[in-house]
């Protein structure tokens, strides 16, 4: 329950919702999610035996284990978008099936650990970069096939909800389950 309301299982912390402004203090927040995601990813999967880990976290929804997959996989090309939009000129990127990719068979079987070390890695590489950034940086655009026009700065919020919107799938399984 989220304020007397029901939450919806697929959106755990609610949709993503665009800042209508940013400043210094929402990209220096932003940052910190990406680079804290990794750590509170790992915790929230921790101890959970290879059944838990192929339970869905919700009816109709991927297992905890692709989720884990979906995470690292999303993420990755964030962190490349990212770089492409700091190195080239308004750069048009390339999406994925993620629901395809899902249900490859690296991302039903893999251990989880495979892509918790590329999270681990790649939100250390992709935190320092964005510290790095400067604040006409953050403003650079990339343009999304589907999704239109962005800026650096509104990918890493998305990204930084993305983070806890997953996480939070396999909090609320586990508070759900009682494990």
């Amino acid at each position: 329950m989220l304020n007397g309301m029901t939450t919806d299982p697929r959106y755990p912390i609610g949709r993503f919702v665009r800042p209508a402004e940013f400043t210094n203090e929402s990209r220096a927040f932003a940052t910190t999610e990406i680079a804290e995601a990794a750590p509170r990813l790992r915790a929230a999967v921790a101890g959970l035996s290879e059944a838990q880990l192929d339970m869905a976290y919700r009816e109709g929804g991927w297992t905890v284990r692709q989720l884990v997959h979906h995470v690292a996989d999303s993420h990755m090309n964030a962190y490349v978008r990212t770089r492409l939009a700091v190195t080239e000129e308004n750069p048009t990127i390339k999406p994925y099936e993620e629901q395809l990719w899902a249900e490859l068979p690296d991302a039903k079987t893999f251990p989880v650990e495979v892509s918790l070390k590329m999270i681990d890695a790649m939100h250390t590489r992709w935190a320092g970069l964005l510290e790095m950034l400067s604040a006409e940086q953050w403003l650079r655009p990339l343009t999304h096939p589907v999704n239109g026009a962005m800026t650096i700065e509104s990918m890493i919020a998305m990204y930084a909800w993305h983070s806890n919107h997953h996480i939070a799938h396999v909090t609320e399984l586990r508070r759900a389950q009682d494990w």
